[in-house]
């Protein structure tokens, strides 16, 4: 049985000065700011579909392994996985098909129906599957395709009682004490679009409906997908007239909520952390409608403002001029030939060496958090980006592993950071991040900023961006005084950028004089959901799991259910458990998000987006938990707006609301990446169950 453990740092505190541990590539003698960042153009479509009446943007986007310049050109390239378009409606634009981690930007327009046909194609030049970069878990629950039928699929081997292990090929080693061995096989995918609101269950990408390449190579015995693939296929046709076949599945994204930045990666069951860490990931722009920028005002003269620009164009590698800029910030480490690094031990965590299952309850591979030992910016280590003296746009997405950042302008003098928008769009009201946080931002995984960042009182020169977020796991407080801040001489840095003299006028609004659309208030709650955020393990093994579950009453005899005045017992759930967090269509839920951990834990519901009302203390003991004696603290300005990820602070009870309209299949998690792919995800049902939808797999 497993037992509550309180998830702590990596191993051994790192101690200032020393570097993160990585691959065989020593960080500190990689060149800072050698190469200019690279800003994503604009996916290319491959047509436009008029459907019942209605103009769809078509895309068909296919994941490839290929290799990139992350490093500075000194350095060899790092073969990696990236999205890219298969067919494109203008040719002869080469540099527009090009394949990259992260991907070209998919722009889109509030109203308008974005349909994509998403492929897996990673096979070699003759057709055969290619193995995954990183060592894949095979004790996990995990997608489990590799020749051992279907039956299988979508499941946690069992390796306890030793009937089978997940292996590519039947001449594989099978280690006798341990019944477990590397995979080889060919690799799910499945594509979520992170922030689609609105979206129906059989094109958000849930993780259970991925899909093999269409390779030469397949084994009879090889899933070729998961568990709700056909249920999702038979439903798309119904709804779109499309039919999905080997290798690929055709979503559609209706684009009805709010003008936002959103982003696309894969979501496969127990292997996103190794996939998105490969590269597949991208940027999903949505503008106009009510919302967008033409909606924003002058407040000096009431006319339509007007903000930085020009963003990249459809059509278009000039990106030179843009001041409209998305940033994707990640960490990675890598090896002296220029490979990416991924651990492949448990051993890399802690030092902790077994024993592993089936003789206890710690996976050989699985570790509970990664940090990498650089900062990568739109697919570069440590970027440099020209500005002039004036105001621009930066849409920041933290698209880290593990890593929560605290972006630094402390460094910039004369520098002005307005927030402008977050996950769901524009905010209610600009925030001025300068006056009132200290030029400083904390940027959970997942989590989008749109920022203005205004250089004009800037000096010609050249500034570092910095990272005050720790190399560790975050559990809130003060840089300096409540943890050490990344090592200021790799992961402490982000990008350097090289402020030269205007050469033109700027004619934009600053963000002071902003006057941002209205938000739609929620209807109020008529359910209270209370949900637990949880950590499984021993003490001699350390983490074994990081668990979600639900506050249930209290586990003295005859206690009546907990109303938040008494003391709530957290009950865990696992994926493969029955459904509870069952929303009915139409309802408005408040939910109560309780952190019995010591990290904080960015939450991300899908199919909505929700607001941030307040957080207060709680207390946690062998009891179980009730609130302290402190009120409420409302949300932070900067999250007065629609959200889709929230920052869960430990020891903390985190509040929020949201509506619930489209009915069917989806999930909510964490997105640290390493506790999703290992039970810190649970599924999320919609209104009722659906007629011959899938049985749950154990």
């Amino acid at each position: 049985m497993l037992a509550l453990y309180v998830m702590g740092h990596q191993g051994a505190p790192i101690a200032l000065g020393e570097v993160l541990p990585g691959g065989s590539l020593d960080p500190s003698g990689i060149d800072k700011f050698a190469s200019p960042l690279l800003i994503p153009p604009v996916m290319p479509q491959a047509g436009r579909i008029v459907s019942r009446g209605r103009n769809i943007d078509y895309y068909e986007i296919a994941v490839r392994q290929f290799d990139q310049q992350m490093l500075p050109a000194t350095h060899p390239m790092t073969t990696v996985w990236g999205y890219g378009a298969v067919s494109t409606a203008r040719k002869g634009r080469p540099f527009l098909e090009l394949f990259h981690a992260p991907s070209l930007t998919i722009d889109a327009q509030v109203g308008t129906p974005v349909r994509v046909k998403w492929i897996n194609e990673l096979t070699d030049e003759s057709g055969n599957y290619l193995p995954h970069l990183f060592a894949v878990d095979p004790t996990l629950h995990w997608a489990n395709p590799g020749r051992l039928g279907s039956e299988h699929t979508d499941s946690r081997p069992d390796l306890d009682g030793r009937t089978y292990v997940p292996t590519s090929s039947p001449a594989d080693p099978i280690d006798p004490e341990t019944q477990y061995t590397r995979y080889w096989g060919p690799v799910p995918l499945v594509t979520h679009v992170h922030g689609a609101a609105g979206v129906g269950d059989e094109s958000d990408g849930y993780p259970e409906a991925w899909f093999l390449p269409s390779a030469g190579n397949l084994s009879p015995d090889h899933a070729p997908h998961g568990s709700w693939y056909e249920f999702f296929a038979e439903k798309a046709s119904r709804k779109f007239r499309v039919n999905w076949g080997p290798g690929y599945s055709i979503y559609q994204y209706p684009n009805q909520n709010r003008a936002s930045t959103i982003w696309y990666h894969d979501h496969s069951l127990g292997l996103t952390r190794l996939n998105v860490y490969a590269g597949p990931a991208g940027f999903f722009l949505l503008r106009g409608g009510p919302s967008g920028d033409n909606f924003v005002l002058d407040s000096r003269t009431q006319t339509t403002a007007v903000l930085p620009g020009p963003a990249p164009k459809y059509g278009s590698d000039r990106t030179a001029n843009c001041r409209d800029i998305p940033i994707a910030i990640q960490d990675r480490s890598f090896n002296a030939d220029g490979s990416l690094f991924y651990p492949d031990s448990r051993a890399f965590f802690d030092e902790h060496a077994g024993p592993y299952i089936p003789h206890s309850d710690t996976s050989p591979i699985w570790n509970p958090e990664f940090f990498g030992n650089t900062l990568i910016v739109n697919g570069r280590t440590w970027p440099h980006q020209q500005v002039e003296r004036g105001r621009y746009r930066f849409r920041v997405l933290n698209g880290c592993q593990s890593r929560f950042l605290i972006l630094d302008f402390s460094l910039i003098p004369g520098v002005s950071v307005w927030q402008i928008g977050n996950e769901g769009g524009l905010l209610a009201a600009p925030v001025d991040l300068t006056g009132v946080n200290g030029n400083q931002l904390l940027v959970i995984p997942a989590e989008r900023a749109d920022l203005i960042i205004d250089f004009t009182a800037v000096p010609v020169g050249s500034y570092t961006l910095r990272n005050l977020g720790p190399d560790e796991p975050y559990g809130g407080g003060v840089p300096g005084v409540d943890f050490d801040p990344a090592d200021p001489a790799t992961t402490g840095s982000v990008m350097e950028f090289r402020v030269v003299a205007a050469t033109t006028p700027d004619l934009t609004t600053p963000a002071a004089f902003l006057t941002l659309p209205a938000i739609a208030a929620f209807p109020a709650a008529t359910v209270t959901r209370r949900l637990a955020l949880l950590e499984h393990g021993h003490a001699d093994e350390g983490p074994t799991a990081a668990v979600l579950g639900t506050l249930r009453q209290s586990m003295e005899p005859d206690s009546p259910e907990w109303d938040g005045t008494g003391t709530g017992h957290a009950m865990g759930q696992m994926w493969s458990d029955e459904v509870t967090t069952n929303p009915a269509v139409g309802t408005t839920e408040l939910w109560e998000i309780y952190n019995m951990t010591v990290d904080a834990h960015p939450v991300h519901v899908h199919e909505v987006t929700f607001d941030v009302l307040d957080r207060q203390a709680i207390e946690v003991d062998e009891r179980g938990v009730r609130l302290g004696a402190e009120p409420a603290l409302p949300a932070n300005p900067w999250e007065n707006g629609r959200k889709d990820t929230v920052v869960a602070p430990p020891n903390q009870v985190t509040r929020i609301r949201m509506t619930f309209n489209v009915p069917g299949q989806y999930v909510w998690h964490c997105h640290i990446l390493e506790h999703e792919d290992n039970e810190m995800m649970l599924p999320m049902r919609i209104g009722p169950k659906q007629v011959d939808q899938p049985e749950l797999h154990h």
